[in-house]
């Protein structure tokens, strides 16, 4: 730890709990009434440690015994933690979509941080919408902190073969329903794709995200990629309860770290990893959030000039996290792409990024591949841009078939996910290997929240004639495990009447991904007349949350973020002055 520049009396909490007053005197006492006395809490910093821990989140079931690691930590550093539950957000079971919630955790962080006696937090996340809520929110509240990442699982295996979650669940499927797996199989990689607690352990969104948050600075190096049962996990852990003590007496605040510098950085490595396409819409909203500008134009340029190296699935082909974890590591990966890199970016350690990756090194090099010997020569997103999608849409490149980097073809529009789902199983469905698969009204508001059904089905009479994939294109996102020539966040969204709500049946559609463009081939005047009949379609909600998401949700290009929250309303929430 450095030399302290914070007092006792100048720590947040202090203004709880020193005082000789009534108010204090009735904060004291509720903290006896929970069996502790004065020697537990005085003069040390009060760190929460924010969990988000739930049974219905099996990417979170270890948390209940990390956070007693973390607390472990916290106390050998002098501090004194409370631990605080926080909305969990699990990616399996929430429908519509848990991208509807991650706003609400965010909020949720913000304001549990602001209106308690909290002088650091340690953030507890890891499955997909965990990790930009929980950092969202932290910003905002401006408090020291520092990031758990849950870790992935364990590698998936059934019948001598290897299983990566989301991403063979795909592939198998398919073939299921193509008649060439029985039921006896469907049932053994039911049971033998997820063989632990933590997030999935292919490059999806979870690992995508802790990744981007270690690249960023805000964990320990490298925790991203240990396994979430391996007893370096619980160490980590003990170790985040120690650091964000020092954190605290350094006053080493979140703006501190989060700069363009680290921004940058973590959009690099994110590239370079083959991460998911969900990164942008999150990765958007965090920077925003600190009050850095970025744009979708900036991440297609980094795309352009960052190889993806880790070789790790769905982008690569052959590995898992848990390999990855084996190989070296994302810190590993970052050495061998430290020369992109700004090595002067501070990082929760206190340390600068270059220092953090001393003695970083790759042990295999066909996990974590030179630059020499990528996996894909440039990263792993690309930005389109045409008439279709004025305000942006993402394709993953290295995930999806080259043949279709250059595509044109007529379309076939379904404006919901129940009529193309009931059509991709109808055998007799009228369509080629040519046709483009469209969706629409799966935005963010027109979803609602912005679901993942952007990897659309291979429909059955395609797939019994041997086909895996084709162009696809939508307004929704999709799981960063999923793979396939898939264009998503079309923005403007066609719930707000963007142009894919004027597309129709038998337009051709063209994809130049070289160019980065995506057009519908239709005249101008033709659109403009299509455009003027256009009547929007009902508000999706009349109460609650989604009556509030519905009207302040901003479009992907802009990371979906609340209007209200962005640094147009101030960068770091105000702090409660009446006690």
């Amino acid at each position: 730890m450095t030399d302290p520049v914070k007092t006792p009396s100048q720590l947040r909490s202090a203004r709880w709990f020193a005082p000789d007053d009534l108010r204090s005197f009735g904060h004291r006492s509720r903290l006896m009434q929970l069996g502790y006395g004065e020697e537990d809490f005085r003069d040390k910093p009060v760190i929460g440690i924010l969990n988000t821990w739930s049974e219905l989140n099996s990417c979170h079931a270890h948390f209940r015994e990390r956070a007693q690691d973390v607390r472990r930590g916290v106390l050998q550093a002098g501090g004194f933690p409370v631990e605080l539950p926080a909305l969990s957000v699990d990616e399996s079971f929430t429908k519509p979509t848990s991208m509807l919630y991650r706003n609400m955790l965010a909020m949720e962080t913000e304001e549990m941080i602001r209106s308690h006696p909290l002088d650091g937090v340690v953030l507890m996340g890891g499955c997909d919408k965990t990790t930009p809520g929980l950092v969202m929110g932290a910003i905002s509240a401006g408090v020291p902190m520092i990031y758990l990442p849950a870790g992935p699982m364990l590698r998936g295996h059934f019948a001598g073969r290897t299983l990566g979650s989301g991403s063979d669940a795909w592939k198998y499927w398919d073939e299921r329903r193509a008649g060439n797996i029985t039921d006896d199989e469907w049932l053994g990689v039911q049971g033998g794709i997820a063989r632990s607690a933590g997030t999935c352990m292919t490059m999806g969104t979870a690992s995508t995200m802790t990744a981007i948050t270690d690249a960023m600075g805000l964990t320990l190096p490298g925790a991203s990629s240990i396994p979430a049962v391996d007893s370096g996990h619980q160490r980590m852990g003990a170790e985040c309860g120690r650091r964000i003590v020092g954190m605290v007496w350094e006053d080493l605040t979140p703006d501190r770290i989060i700069t363009p510098a680290s921004v940058r950085n973590a959009a690099i490595v994110a590239m370079a990893t083959g991460c998911s396409t969900n990164a942008v819409v999150h990765l958007i909203a965090m920077a925003r959030r600190a009050g850095v500008a970025l744009s979708l134009d900036d991440l297609d340029a980094l795309g352009r000039d960052t190889p993806l190296i880790a070789n790790v699935r769905p982008s690569g082909k052959d590995y898992l996290m848990e390999d990855f974890f084996q190989a070296g590591g994302l810190r590993a990966l970052m050495k061998q792409i430290e020369d992109r890199l700004d090595g002067s970016a501070l990082t929760v350690t206190g340390r600068s990024l270059a220092q953090n990756l001393q003695g970083a090194e790759v042990f295999d090099d066909d996990v974590i591949r030179p630059l020499s010997n990528p996996v894909y020569r440039e990263g792993s997103l690309a930005v389109l841009r045409g008439n279709l999608c004025p305000d942006g849409a993402i394709i993953k490149p290295a995930a999806c078939d080259p043949k279709y980097h250059l595509h044109e073809g007529p379309a076939l529009v379904f404006d919901s996910y129940p009529d193309m789902k009931k059509a991709v199983d109808d055998e007799d469905l009228q369509i080629t290997p040519d046709t483009v698969m469209v969706l629409r009204n799966a935005g963010p508001q027109g979803g609602p929240g912005f679901p993942e059904w952007g990897m659309l089905p291979i429909p059955k009479a395609l797939i019994r004639q041997g086909h895996r994939d084709m162009l696809r294109i939508s307004d929704a996102r999709m799981s960063g495990t999923s793979y396939g020539a898939c264009v998503l966040h079309v923005a403007p969204e066609s719930f707000v009447g963007g142009p894919l709500a004027l597309l129709r049946t038998g337009d051709i559609i063209r994809m130049d991904l070289n160019a980065r463009r995506l057009d519908m081939l239709v005249p101008d005047d033709e659109l403009a007349a299509r455009k003027a009949a256009w009547t929007p379609p009902q508000p999706r909600f009349e109460r609650g949350w989604g009556w509030m998401f519905e009207r302040h949700v901003t479009q992907a290009d802009q990371g979906c973020d609340f209007d209200f929250l962005q640094t147009d309303f101030g960068r770091v929430a105000g702090e409660p002055d009446i006690f």
